[in-house]
């Protein structure tokens, strides 16, 4: 296994040196002490960075596999109760192919956690043999793990938290009271940190419809939102501090960046979507212009009447003795033998028939919703500058 981590452990220790002697050019104490404690926040932040595509696509997945839901429900109701190979092979092409169409795959979501396991493991392990490097005796023929030297795997060796050295942990504590404390303390911060970056997901990013007792992803979901910090908690006692500080600081990452998420582009349908529109209105409302519905009607119809789904060609006002001179020579027999009252009805009639939309003044349903819209928009900018003006002339009053 050593062997293995080998490349990843020489990486893990050239952040470290580096990042500790950084911190020591720019102030902080050389030697044992807090500049070592610092270097593992700081390789964690570097290892976030360098993952962070595979968070993005981590979101996009979360967002796919949310959206497509109620079409996954309706493909397994639709293969219930059925058993046989080809019923299997066709619900499988066909799960395969919502995946396809939504751009997502189950395991997309959990590629920041299987990424980090095995710089997590390689951390584990150099701090478990910082005791053979700083002591010279070595292991496997190594005496050095990359430049992280004998006299600084002593720096790391001698280096604390709250009392606990970075390379000790619960069960190797020799009933050290500081040590156990110290893990007992940084366990629970780890287990409450990752079952909330969880819990965010189900409770706050995901849309009302799939918040069902029926929906397999919402209970996989709950299960894995009580499993993980419960696994976590309990495994956590072979853990060194150094390591706990890592997944701890790497949890901490995780809620700022759903924090951000979740209030910038929250899933459509959920709990933050509507808190994110309900800010976004108010904001809008205060400047003059129309809210995020009645824009993204506007565009729609738009976009309809672009697409020709509005009864095709605009028809163009005509004036009724334009109308009149159009007309086949018969009706305008018939209106002139018929009194004027009669004679305009019949007009505006057959001008319905043929223009399909001359009753509005020759606009579709669309263009009047849109017009209609405009004028609501020019209100509100007319009535926000009037409030503006109200408090400016205030102002110079006082």
């Amino acid at each position: 296994m050593d062997s293995f981590l080998w490349p990843l452990k020489v990486a893990i220790a050239w952040v470290m040196v580096h990042i500790h002697q950084a911190l020591v050019a720019i102030g902080l104490p050389d030697g044992a002490g807090i500049a070592w404690v610092l270097s593992i926040v700081g390789l964690t932040i570097v290892v976030r960075l360098l993952i962070m595509p595979l968070f993005v696509r981590q979101i996009r997945a979360q967002r796919g596999m949310q959206l497509m839901q109620p079409e996954l429900k309706a493909l397994q109701d639709k293969y219930k109760g059925k058993k046989d190979p080809a019923s299997r092979q066709r619900q499988q092409e066909e799960m395969m192919a919502l995946y396809r169409k939504h751009g997502t795959n189950p395991l997309a979501s959990c590629m920041p956690i299987i990424v980090q396991l095995p710089i997590f493991w390689a951390l584990f392990r150099v701090l478990n043999h910082l005791q053979p490097i700083a002591s010279g005796e070595g292991y496997s023929g190594h005496y050095s793990i990359g430049p992280l030297t004998q006299e600084f795997a002593q720096q790391v060796q001698d280096s604390t938290v709250l009392g606990a050295p970075l390379s000790s942990s619960f069960m190797r504590a020799d009933g050290d009271l500081t040590v156990q404390i110290v893990s007992v303390i940084l366990i629970l911060a780890m287990s409450v940190s990752q079952w909330y970056t969880m819990a965010q997901i189900t409770t706050k990013n995901m849309p009302d419809s799939s918040k069902t007792d029926d929906n397999p992803m919402m209970r996989t979901q709950k299960i894995m939102t009580t499993v993980m910090p419960i696994m976590f908690a309990v495994t956590g006692i072979n853990f060194q501090i150094g390591v706990l500080i890592y997944w701890l600081v790497s949890n901490l990452w995780t809620m700022g960046q759903q924090f951000y998420t979740i209030h910038r582009m929250p899933a459509p349908g959920s709990e933050a979507e509507r808190n994110y529109r309900a800010k976004q209105n108010a904001k809008r409302a205060a400047k003059g212009l129309p809210s995020l519905e009645e824009e993204e009607a506007a565009k729609r119809a738009a976009q309809a009447e672009a697409a020709g789904r509005t009864g095709g060609q605009r028809v163009q006002p005509v004036r009724k003795n334009r109308q009149k001179r159009s007309l086949p020579a018969t009706v305008q027999e018939a209106h002139a033998a018929k009194g004027s009252e009669d004679g305009a009805s019949d007009d505006d009639s057959h001008a319905s028939t043929t223009s399909g939309s001359a009753k509005h003044g020759g606009l579709t349903e669309q263009e009047i919703a849109r017009r209609r819209y405009e004028r609501k928009a020019r209100a509100r900018q007319q009535a926000a500058a009037k409030r503006k003006a109200q408090a400016k002339k205030q102002r110079k009053n006082r």
